[in-house]
């Protein structure tokens, strides 16, 4: 079976988010795009207290200085599209409260036909943190937890009740419900993450660096799953952050998914053949405008299928 694909929405300062994202969303669905993604960074530090990731000396990327709301612009999109699932990748649940967040998840796929997708993450930024997080950067793997908990008693049956440390919700009613289960996605990068991920999540959310480093991580998670005793199957969805260039990129500095439609395609086909299940493909960085991001995502799509990814 084919890989599903999905496609990055435009949230940076070189697009009209009002226009834009629908527009881009409605040619995605129509070229044959499965999903539309979004993903979340909440301000551009001047000066940074840390690098990117948290890498001491490594410069934020200069997309970074204007990235629209992910939750905007999901709904931009739900408004404009039929039949491709809504996800994020991811939502840095530290700087949500909790309950609101899944009050949010829960209203945009009520009003999509049931098609949202929920990837969080912890986020690495003590400046977003500083500005936005609900509570200290010591505390964000339990926020995580308690967060994942919230949706869970909040997309549940009424009477919704909980207690948790950032969280009480009094016996009440609370809507509107989800359509259907919403998948909850997480990344792992720790053992501890892993272990998260295996335990309460419903599926796996790496980064494309490359399919000689994602094949090791997907046999480990999957003996993890096998030891803890999970039967449900750990559904995966790889995002990759491209950046595509009109002439093929030349040298062995050569990141992946850096270069034209081929070298893209191929390097989708190294990593689709790892066995993950569909493949997020974030192609706004590289383009100028809306019209730009459409014609190279239409031409990576049939690319890739008729290259059999």
């Amino acid at each position: 079976m084919a890989v599903r694909l999905g496609l990055g929405l435009p949230q940076m300062r070189q697009y009209d988010i009002g226009r834009d994202v629908p527009a881009v969303a409605r040619a995605a669905e129509e070229a044959g795009y499965e999903s539309l993604w979004v993903f979340e960074r909440i301000l551009f530090p001047e000066p940074a207290s840390q690098g990117l990731f948290g890498v001491p000396g490594l410069p934020w990327p200069d997309a970074y200085r204007s990235v629209a709301d992910p939750l905007v612009t999901l709904a931009l999109a739900a408004a404009a599209t039929d039949r491709a699932r809504l996800g994020t990748s991811v939502l840095i649940a530290p700087l949500h409260v909790p309950f609101q967040l899944a009050r949010a998840l829960a209203s945009l796929d009520a009003a999509s036909g049931g098609r949202v997708v929920a990837g969080f993450g912890t986020g690495w930024s003590l400046d977003e943190y500083a500005a936005a997080a609900v509570a200290p950067f010591e505390r964000r793997g339990a926020v995580l937890d308690e967060l994942i908990d919230v949706c869970h008693a909040v997309w549940g049956p009424d009477p919704v009740a909980y207690e948790g440390e950032l969280t009480t919700i009094a016996p009440s009613v609370v809507g509107p419900k989800p359509r259907r289960p919403i998948p909850i996605l997480l990344p792992a990068n720790s053992p501890r993450a892993l272990r998260r991920l295996v335990d309460r999540a419903d599926g796996w959310m790496p980064v494309g660096a490359g399919a000689e480093a994602l094949a090791p991580q997907w046999h480990k998670l999957r003996e993890l799953a096998a030891e803890r005793g999970r039967t449900a199957p750990v559904h995966t969805v790889l995002r990759v952050n491209a950046r595509h260039t009109a002439k093929p990129h030349e040298g062995r500095e050569r990141r992946p998914f850096q270069g034209n439609v081929e070298q893209i395609v191929t390097d989708l086909a190294a990593h689709a053949a790892v066995g993950i299940e569909e493949i997020l493909i974030d192609l706004q960085d590289g383009a100028r405008n809306a019209e730009e991001l459409t014609a190279v995502a239409t031409e990576v799509y049939a690319a890739a299928r008729a290259g059999g990814v």
